[in-house]
């Protein structure tokens, strides 16, 4: 995890994300930052009126501000930063392009949105970028504060572990931190015993994390999303990682899946691993 890109406009929300991501970076060596940020034809004032029509003048303005945002990270990290800005009608694509060509290791943004309306106006664009699974995704929330990565909580269902958990990207994000390792289900189905079948899932994944000496908890409780948060919150969790399934995640405008759930709820930073 050396180049972390960071999109951003300008926003609270987003400026939090990227202290984050500094000092995230700060603890992994080698690492850099690249301040990105895509800007539509037109840019427009707070009022709705054009700033400029001029393109040069857009650019110069943008990365004007990316400088400034620089200057006040550099109080937090002696990481390097690069800006970027580019210009394009869609975030999800710019970046996705970007992250392909420039071999980006983990993209770092902020969320907002507890409410509904918030939800499906406001973080589309964070869910979207988790959705498109071109590399991990950090999604900050807007009242976390950066602390060392020393316990992540892995929020695994033990199903097909072998073929649904990306290892690979798993253990690249686990060997920078060298965490303490919480392998957490939260399940209903299995209140009395556990099947065979998932005791099996267990072992694989054991065999599978077995560098870094998972801890495995078990918990039946209804609610996921308050079952995760209770735990992260008792143990004292720096990072919640979680894998999205392909034909579960964002399938529609008012269905959620847990790492919708935990985006959108979470106090904990959510590391996005894609299947």
């Amino acid at each position: 995890m050396k180049r972390i890109i960071v999109p951003t406009d300008f926003s609270d929300t987003a400026k939090n994300a990227a202290r984050y991501a500094v000092q995230l970076a700060a603890s992994i060596p080698n690492a850099s930052i690249i301040l990105y940020n895509v800007t539509d034809k037109i840019a427009v004032g707070s009022d709705g009126s054009p700033l400029t029509e001029d393109k040069n003048d857009r650019f110069i303005i943008l990365q004007a501000a990316l400088s400034n945002l620089r200057t006040d990270l550099s109080e937090l990290s002696t990481a390097p930063v690069e800006l970027v800005v580019e210009e394009g009608s869609s975030l999800t694509d710019n970046l996705e392009r970007y992250v392909r060509h420039h071999g980006i290791d983990l993209i770092v943004m902020g969320i907002t949105g507890a409410t509904r309306l918030e939800q499906i106006f406001m973080g589309s664009n964070a869910l979207n970028v988790v959705n498109l699974g071109v590399c991990p995704v950090i999604i900050v929330p807007p009242d976390a504060t950066y602390k060392p990565v020393n316990r992540v909580l892995f929020a695994c269902d033990f199903k097909d572990v072998a073929g649904s958990i990306p290892l690979a990207p798993i253990k690249s994000v686990l060997n920078s931190f060298k965490p303490t390792l919480l392998v957490v289900n939260v399940d209903t189905d299995h209140y009395v015993e556990l099947t065979e079948e998932f005791k099996a899932q267990r072992a694989l994944l054991e065999n599978m994390l077995q560098e870094f000496s998972p801890e495995f908890y078990f918990i039946r409780m209804y609610d996921f999303q308050d079952s995760i948060s209770s735990f992260a919150a008792d143990r004292g969790v720096d990072l919640i990682l979680t894998v999205p399934k392909k034909h579960y995640f964002l399938t529609g405008l008012f269905k959620t899946s847990h790492t919708k759930k935990l985006a959108y709820h979470s106090h904990v930073p959510i590391l996005a691993v894609h299947e």
